[in-house]
């Protein structure tokens, strides 16, 4: 029952906070309106004896009715004007009816002055103030003009107006108070939210700060890293560029030690490569001072046994010693004294450990995993340049032998050749040519055999003497030797043609000689051939070896063949 009749005085409520706020006044003057106004309406005509009064505040009350009707469906501000218009009308016309402004009326105007400002704001109570400003004034102007007094006025009529407007304007109060109030509340629990939410804010803000300052020192890290790994594939790519670069062992591992340790900065590096018996692990290369000093007293350390380099050398497994000085299997070396950190490379080739890389650094905890990683990618270049460099020397090795045997066989070969030609050469004079049956001592042969270029002298007589070495695939086989008359200079077209001509000469002579010696290879094998075919027609012992001496004794002629078997006994 309560909570009906609650829910049927209560106001209305708005998304708007100003419309409900207005909607809450309003709500309180228009119950007061009804209330006080039914109230009046029923109880003047009894007590009161006055009818006409009675019929003015019963048509306040159904414009209250009404104006509550238009507030409950949103329409505020039109109630509010509408209760504002029909009470200042009555209260007009109460006033006219009531000797004007002597009578207990003239001063209702004061309300709907009020409950414009309540309810419109303060340009609605200027208007209204400025309305009643001159409805008082027409009536103080037309005072003597009035009517005959329709309501008394006696001491009775003042004081029910004064009830009237007491309580009005109390309900009024305590409608702008309540408002006020939850005004203030509203105020009060705004602030309150407003707190909680800065110190939300605040929390926020400290976590954010947190988090930029934790996301910050992340990003500084991982900048820092990615720093460092751009620094190192640098020194990698440039390291990898001298590797590419160098064949020769002596050359790169010297180069490969002090760009590591440039790039890197890192206080030694070294190289460590097996010896032949796979015992021990021997410095080749070095950077540090102390290392010069190990290379030059051929530092070695044992396989397996000494050292971090000892343990990568026997295990194929990468080592750091972060604090070597706390480290068991650390070999104390006085050519290092500043080391703090030192980290093992094996050098592998196939599996197989073939020598190791050791860095070490004057900090403490200088290396990490990313710098095993890192520096295990340049270890295994490392390893592929040495054997490549090994290949390498082989081959060169292999092909200055092979280079050396060609020559030899070569020269022999010639020398074969023109003797059994009978001709060491050819010589031409006075438009005459012979075969030189013997070599003959040519001035100036020697320097162009030995220095592979041309030699030129002057003769005492004036005349002009040229020796150009014979050359056949970059091999010296002899010499032409060319002498002019008195004041003659060669010209670079003249050397150029001779030079043509002797090497197209002794490509003709080279392939003449190889030739013959196909030839006498085939009749070589031609013979070996019908040789063991006649051989192979025996069937005895004696048939086989009368053969055998036959053939060699026709096919080798001035000879006397003997064949022994079994002889000796």
């Amino acid at each position: 029952m309560l909570k009906t009749i609650r829910q049927t005085f209560a106001p209305p409520v708005f998304e708007d906070e100003e419309k409900t706020r207005v909607a809450s006044l309003l709500n309180s003057i228009l119950w007061a309106v009804i209330v006080i106004g039914s109230l009046y309406t029923i109880l003047a005509p009894i007590f009161l004896g006055q009818f006409f009064s009675a019929i003015l505040t019963g048509t306040i009350v159904v414009a209250g009715i009404i104006a509550r009707l238009l507030m409950m469906r949103g329409l505020v501000r039109q109630a509010s004007v509408i209760i504002l218009i029909v009470f200042n009308l009555v209260i007009t016309l109460s006033i006219y009816i009531s000797n004007g402004t002597l009578g207990a009326s003239y001063f209702s105007l004061v309300l709907t002055t009020v409950v414009a400002g309540v309810l419109l704001g303060g340009r609605g109570a200027y208007i209204m103030a400025g309305i009643n400003t001159l409805i008082g004034l027409m009536f103080m102007t037309f005072q003597n003009s009035l009517p005959e007094t329709m309501i008394p006025q006696n001491p009775v009529t003042y004081f029910s107006s004064l009830i009237v407007y007491v309580f009005f304007i109390a309900a009024l109060f305590q409608a702008s108070s309540r408002g006020f109030d939850k005004l203030l509340e509203n105020l009060r629990n705004t602030q309150q939210e407003l707190t909680a939410r800065n110190e939300e804010m605040h929390k926020f803000a400290v976590g954010l700060e947190s988090t930029v300052a934790a996301r910050t020192a992340e990003l500084d890290a991982a900048n820092n890293r990615n720093e460092r790994r751009a620094r190192q594939f640098e020194a990698i790519s440039k390291i990898s560029q001298v590797i590419s670069q160098a064949q020769n062992l002596e050359v790169l591992l010297p180069q490969v030690t002090e760009l590591i340790s440039e790039q890197f900065g890192i206080y030694h590096t070294g190289v460590f490569l097996m010896d032949v018996n796979s015992e021990y692990a021997v410095l080749i290369a070095a950077n540090s001072a102390g290392g010069q000093r190990m290379l030059a007293r051929n530092h070695k350390l044992r396989i397996g046994q000494t050292g971090i380099v000892g343990y990568v050398a026997g295990t194929g497994l990468p080592r750091i010693a972060l604090d070597t000085g706390a480290d068991a299997i650390y070999f104390n070396n006085p050519d290092l004294p500043e080391t703090r950190s030192e980290l093992a490379l094996p050098l592998l080739h196939k599996n197989e450990v073939i020598g190791v890389l050791d860095v070490q650094s004057k900090e403490s905890n200088a290396f990490t995993q990313e710098d095993v990683r890192t520096l295990s990618t340049l270890a295994d270049q490392v390893a592929i340049a040495i054997e490549n460099s090994r290949l390498f020397q082989e081959q060169q090795r292999t092909l200055h032998e092979t280079q050396a045997i060609y020559s030899r066989d070569l020269r022999e070969g010639w020398v074969r050749f023109t003797r059994s030609q009978n001709a060491i050469g050819i010589q031409r004079r006075n438009l005459k040519s012979n075969l030189l049956p013997e070599p003959l001592e040519l001035p100036g042969a020697v320097e162009a055999m030995r220095s592979g270029s041309a030699y030129r002298r002057t003769e005492s007589d004036g005349s002009s003497l040229l020796t150009i070495p014979v050359k056949l695939r970059e091999q010296t086989v002899g010499v032409l030797n060319v002498r002019s008359e008195s004041g003659h200079t060669w010209s670079d077209d003249e050397m150029d043609i001779m030079s043509a001509i002797v090497e197209r000469a002794a490509l003709s002579i080279e392939n003449a000689r190889l030739l013959e010696e196909s030839r006498l290879t085939a009749d070589r094998e031609h013979a070996i051939g019908e040789i063991s075919a006649k051989i192979g027609t025996g069937t005895q012992i004696e048939d086989i070896l009368r053969i055998a001496v036959q053939e060699l004794g026709m096919r080798i002629g001035g000879t006397q063949v003997t064949v022994e078997i079994g002889g000796g006994e």
